[in-house]
C-alpha cells in the first residue's frame, strides 16, 4: 500500500491534482448557462422525453388498469391469477423500456431490478414469482402514478415552449394579422367597446423580450419537471433498497475474502523468505558446528555465536510478523497503547490522542489500528514531513480516526493505489475514508468506522 500511496506525494500527481486541464475534459463556454440552455442538446433531449411521456404513459396506464381490473375481476375463477400475472409482467417490460428511455434522454443510469427468483421451473412457478416480486408491484405503481404527471408535465412544457418561441419571433410574423386576420396585431385584451392590440414598435419589442424570458426559462422548467421523472424511475423502476444493500454486502464480502487471501499470501511469503530461510540456514550452521566441535572447538564456537545472532534476527522477524497479524498490545491494552507503540516507530514525531470511554469490538479495533499503522508508514516513507498527529474519538455510533502531517501533500485515492485499497477495506465494514491533501500540504486523512461494542 505504501508505495502506491506515496506516488501521490510529488511526481505521481495527475492533471486533476495539479490543477491543470485534462484532455477530453469539459469545454469552457463563453456564454453563460442561462443563455445557451435553449440550444443545448440536453435541453432538447429532456423536452423530447416530456413529449414522449404522454403517449407512452397513456398506453402504459390503459394496459395496467385494464389488465389488473380484469385479473382482479376474474379472481373468482382460476383465470384471474394468470391474467394478473401477465399484467404485472407487462408492467415489468414497460419498466425496462422506461429505464432505457431515461438512460438515453435523461442520462439517468438506473440499475436493473432483481430478477425473478423461481425455486423450480414451470408456468406456475413463474406466476408465483411474478406475483411475489416487489419489482412487479412497483412497476404497476409507476404505471398508475406516471400518467397524471405525464399529462401535467406535457401541458406545462408544451405551452411554455410554444408561447416562448411564438412571442420571441412575434416581430417576424405580426404582419399576418393585418394582412390575413383583419386586425392590427395580436390582441392583448378586448371586450365589446375596447380592443388592445400589440401593433406598435414598442409593444412588439416588449412582446419579443417577454418571449425571450420565456424561452430562456423553458429549459429550466422542463429540467425541473424531468427531476420528478428521475425520482419516479429511480425509486420505482430501479432495484429496491434491500436488493441494493444485498449487492453491496456481496461486494464487501468479496473484498474481505480477497483481503484475507492477500494477507495469508503475504504471511506465507514473509515466513518462507524470512524466518523459515533463516531457520534452515541456522540448522545447517549448527550441524556444521556440531561436526567441528571435536576437531576445531574455536571454529565451532564462532559458528555457534553466528547462529545465536541468526536466532535473534529470526525472532525479531517473527515478532514483526506477529505484530502485523494482530499485536498483543492491542489485545491487552487497547488502541491508545497500540497506536502509541506504532507512533514510536515512525520516523517523524507523532502526537497521539485517543479519547474513548470504552473499547469497540476487536474487529473494528483491529481495522482502526491497521488503518493508522499504514497511514503512518506512508508518512515515514513518502510525506517528507517533520510532524504528524493521530486523533481517535467517538461520535455517537461512529469511530473517527484522523491522521495529519505537514508533508508535501498530493496524496489521492486513485485506482490501484494503496489508499484505494484501504478505502475498499473500510467500505467492507461500512466505513469511509476521506483524503484532503493539496499539493504542498498539509495532508489530512479522516477515517470513519461503525462503532460496535461487545
Amino acid at each position: 500500500m505504501a508505495t502506491e500511496y506515496g506516488q501521490g506525494y510529488g511526481h505521481g500527481l495527475g492533471h486533476a491534482e495539479r490543477g491543470l486541464p485534462e484532455h477530453g475534459g469539459e469545454r469552457r463556454h463563453r456564454l453563460p448557462a442561462g443563455l445557451r440552455a435553449p440550444f443545448e442538446t440536453r435541453s432538447w433531449r429532456e423536452f423530447g422525453y416530456v413529449l414522449l411521456s404522454l403517449p407512452i404513459s397513456i398506453v402504459l396506464f390503459v394496459y395496467a388498469v385494464t389488465m389488473v381490473s380484469l385479473g382482479v375481476g376474474l379472481l373468482v375463477t382460476f383465470l384471474g391469477i394468470p391474467v394478473l400475472a401477465a399484467g404485472l409482467a407487462g408492467c415489468r417490460g414497460f419498466g425496462a423500456l422506461e429505464r432505457a428511455r431515461a438512460r438515453a434522454l435523461l442520462d439517468l443510469e438506473v440499475a436493473d431490478p432483481e430478477p425473478l427468483r423461481m425455486r423450480r421451473s414451470g408456468f406456475m412457478a413463474w406466476m408465483g414469482a411474478v406475483l411475489k416480486s416487489g419489482t412487479s408491484w412497483r412497476s404497476l405503481l409507476y404505471a398508475v402514478l406516471h400518467f397524471p404527471w405525464a399529462v401535467f408535465s406535457f401541458v406545462v412544457a408544451v405551452n411554455v415552449w410554444a408561447y416562448g418561441w411564438a412571442l420571441l419571433t412575434y416581430p417576424l410574423w405580426f404582419w399576418v394579422f393585418p394582412v390575413w386576420a383583419g386586425q392590427d396585431g395580436l390582441q392583448l385584451y378586448g371586450d365589446e367597446t375596447h380592443h388592445i392590440y400589440l401593433d406598435n414598435p414598442f409593444e412588439i419589442t416588449v412582446t419579443a423580450l417577454v418571449g425571450l424570458l420565456f424561452t430562456l426559462a423553458t429549459p429550466w422548467i422542463v429540467r425541473a419537471l424531468t427531476m420528478v421523472d428521475r425520482l419516479l424511475v429511480h425509486g420505482l423502476l430501479g432495484p429496491s433498497r434491500l436488493a441494493t444493500r444485498v449487492v453491496e454486502l456481496e461486494s464487501d464480502r468479496g473484498v474481505v475474502v480477497d483481503t484475507a487471501a492477500a494477507d495469508l499470501r503475504r504471511i506465507e511469503r514473509d515466513l518462507h523468505d524470512g524466518a523459515q530461510a533463516r531457520l534452515v540456514a541456522l540448522a545447517m550452521d549448527l550441524g556444521l558446528a556440531k561436526e567441528k566441535l571435536t576437531e576445531d572447538p574455536q571454529a565451532a564456537a564462532r559458528m555457534v555465536d553466528e547462529a545465536h545472532g541468526e536466532v535473534k534476527t529470526a525472532l525479531q522477524e517473527l515478532r514483526d510478523l506477529a505484530r502485523g497479524i494482530h499485536p498483543a498490545v492491542l489485545t491487552d491494552r487497547g488502541l491508545d497503547a497500540a497506536l502509541s507503540a506504532v507512533a514510536s516507530r515512525c520516523t517523524v514525531p507523532v502526537e497521539v490522542q485517543v479519547d474513548l470511554d470504552e473499547r469497540p469490538v476487536p474487529a473494528i479495533e483491529g481495522i482502526a489500528y491497521f488503518t493508522v499503522s499504514e497511514l503512518l508508514q506512508n508518512i515515514s516513507k513518502h510525506a517528507r514531513a517533520t510532524w504528524a498527529a493521530v486523533d481517535v474519538w467517538r461520535v455517537e455510533n461512529r469511530l473517527m480516526l484522523q491522521v495529519v502531517d505537514n508533508g508535501v501533500g498530493g496524496a489521492a485515492v486513485s485506482g490501484g493505489s494503496g489508499l484505494a485499497g484501504l478505502t475498499e477495506r473500510l467500505d467492507a465494514v461500512d466505513g469511509i475514508l476521506v483524503v484532503d491533501s493539496p499539493v504542498g500540504g498539509p495532508t489530512r486523512v479522516t477515517a470513519e468506522l461503525p462503532w460496535r461494542t461487545v
